[in-house]
Formats: C-alpha cells, sequence, structure tokens
C-alpha cells in the first residue's frame, strides 16, 4: 500500500509550474487589457458595464489556477494507471510509478485521476456561473478527455505522437486564453503571444520527457513524437520549444506593453536544460531538465504577467 509520500511524489510535484504559469499569463493580460494595475489605484475598473475590480480578478485567477492544478495532476495520475496497465512503465529511467510497480492498486489511482478531475469540474463550473460563459463548459469537458486520453482508451493520442499538440493547445492556448476570457470577457494580441509563449513551453517540458524514454517508449511500442523524430531532431526540437518564447515577447511589446522585456530573464534558467540536452545527454541526466524546463515556464510566465499588468 503507497504512502502518503508516495502518493505525492506521484502526483509529480514537478510538473505544476505547467499549471500555474497559463494563469499568471492569461491573469497579467486580463489586467494589461483593463488598464493595467493604474486603472485600480484611480479605481476605473469597469468595461462595457461589467465589473472587472481587483477582488473579481483575484477570484477568477483562484478559480482558474484550482482548475489548471487538478486537471495537471489528474493528468499525471491517469497517466500513472494507463501507463502501468499497458506496460509500458515496467522499465522506467525516471521516476517510480505507482501502478507499475505495485505500490497502489491501479483502480485506486485511476479513482485518484477522476477526483482530481472532479474537483477541477467543480471549480470550473463556478467559474462559469460567475463568468456566465456557458460555452466554457464543452471547453472544460473537453480539457478532461484530453487529460485522460493521452495514455488511457484504446487508441491514446500520446501513443501516436501527438502529445506535444495537445498539450500545447490545452496547457497553453485553452489554459491562458480561457484564464482571460473569464476574467475580462475578451482576448487580445499580447494574451495570445503568451498563450503560445507558455503552450511552447509546456511542450518543451514533454518533449525532454519523452526523448529521455526513447528507448523504453521503442520497446513498449509507445510512438511519440520525439520518437518519431530521432534523438537528434527532438533535441534541436526541445531548443526550438524553449527559444521561441522569448522572440514572441516582441508582438506583447508591439501591443503596448513594453514592461515584458522582463520575461528576457527567464533565459538564465533555461540555459542549463539547453546545454545538458544539446551536448547529447541521455537516461537520467534528462531528469534535471524536465524540472528547470518547467522552472522555467514558471518564471517566465511570472514576469511576463508581471510585465502585461503594469
Amino acid at each position: 500500500m503507497a504512502t502518503a509520500a508516495q502518493w505525492i511524489s506521484g502526483a509529480r510535484l514537478r510538473t505544476l509550474p505547467l499549471a500555474f504559469a497559463p494563469v499568471l499569463i492569461g491573469t497579467g493580460a486580463a489586467i494589461g487589457s483593463v488598464g493595467g494595475f493604474t486603472s485600480f489605484i484611480i479605481g476605473d475598473y469597469t468595461r462595457n458595464g461589467h465589473d472587472h475590480s481587483l477582488p473579481q480578478i483575484f477570484l477568477r485567477a483562484v478559480l482558474a489556477l484550482l482548475v489548471s492544478l487538478c486537471l495537471q495532476i489528474g493528468s499525471n495520475f491517469a497517466n500513472d494507471y494507463s501507463d502501468g496497465v499497458r506496460g509500458t512503465d515496467d522499465v522506467r529511467v525516471g521516476p517510480v510509478r505507482l501502478t507499475a510497480t505495485g505500490l497502489a492498486e491501479p483502480n485506486a489511482v485511476k479513482r485518484a485521476a477522476f477526483l482530481f478531475f472532479g474537483i477541477a469540474g467543480v471549480a470550473g463550473i463556478v467559474l462559469v456561473l460567475i463568468s456566465q460563459a456557458w460555452w466554457f463548459l464543452i471547453v472544460g469537458a473537453a480539457a478532461v478527455a484530453a487529460a485522460w486520453f493521452y495514455t488511457g482508451g484504446r487508441k491514446p493520442y500520446g501513443y501516436m505522437g501527438l502529445g506535444e499538440v495537445f498539450v500545447f493547445v490545452f496547457f497553453g492556448l485553452v489554459a491562458t486564453l480561457g484564464t482571460m476570457w473569464m476574467q475580462v470577457g475578451g482576448l487580445s494580441l499580447s494574451g495570445w503571444a503568451g498563450a503560445i509563449a507558455i503552450g511552447s513551453l509546456a511542450s518543451a517540458v514533454l518533449m525532454v520527457n519523452n526523448l529521455r524514454d526513447i528507448p523504453t517508449d521503442i520497446e513498449a511500442d509507445k510512438i511519440t513524437l520525439a520518437v518519431r523524430l530521432g534523438d537528434n531532431r527532438s533535441r534541436i526540437a526541445f531548443a526550438s520549444l524553449v527559444l521561441v518564447p522569448f522572440a514572441l515577447l516582441v508582438l506583447a511589446i508591439l501591443d503596448g506593453h513594453p514592461a515584458v522585456a522582463l520575461a528576457i530573464l527567464a533565459l538564465v534558467p533555461a540555459l542549463n536544460p539547453l546545454k545538458t540536452v544539446l551536448r547529447g545527454t541521455t537516461g537520467t541526466g534528462l531528469i534535471p531538465p524536465i524540472r528547470s524546463t518547467g522552472l522555467t515556464a514558471l518564471a517566465f510566465a511570472a514576469l511576463m504577467g508581471l510585465g502585461l499588468a503594469l
């Protein structure tokens, strides 16, 4: 029977920066779209008859973060369960998995996944009730389905090389733009730039994770994008996914938010994972870049979000 510490490890806390990041950028873009922090200081926070006061934005940001965090954790448990029962995780280079090692019953891991999906659903419904954006219920259901069918179901898309595509869409575009829309009922060029940027960094985390697992995934017939691209091209793809977000800052600057240049500082934590991956490191040596790339995404999002809100 798994201990509490092993369940916490199974939640893969190192991936949680990817849940925080889109909410930070989406909230920063929302604040910037209604005049920035200055509008709150002078009390001018009403747009199109809607209250966009700081307490309202904060409440919606917290709910969006709860949705994002629970979807991420639920997805991690779902991945643990599905890969475990398929035997994909029988030989692992990375951290221990609950299902594959027998530390927890498969159904218990599956229940944990749907518990977090359920919490995300409740928070999402509350957010929809507040924002009155009823159509977002469909988006939320699609996000849960994407989390489950990444490695679940008869034909998981994660086994067909589409994992990075869905991560880009749901942990980049949907999470970031959804956060902004729920707060102010609209989108901006800066919001789109931030969404594409964080989607790229989230995809980079998955890319380096799958790069590490190429040998074992080939044995398990798990055809990830890294398997399709091969070792060298996967490393180039990773570097591109990490660097593209910094180029996208130009769009936000042109959109009237020069302070987003602060996000250039996130290049500092990006240097180590870039060097590690590009010099050909393999196996367990690729575990630190997974964590470092996630922290790079968080740093980038915090700085860009702040720049958008100023």
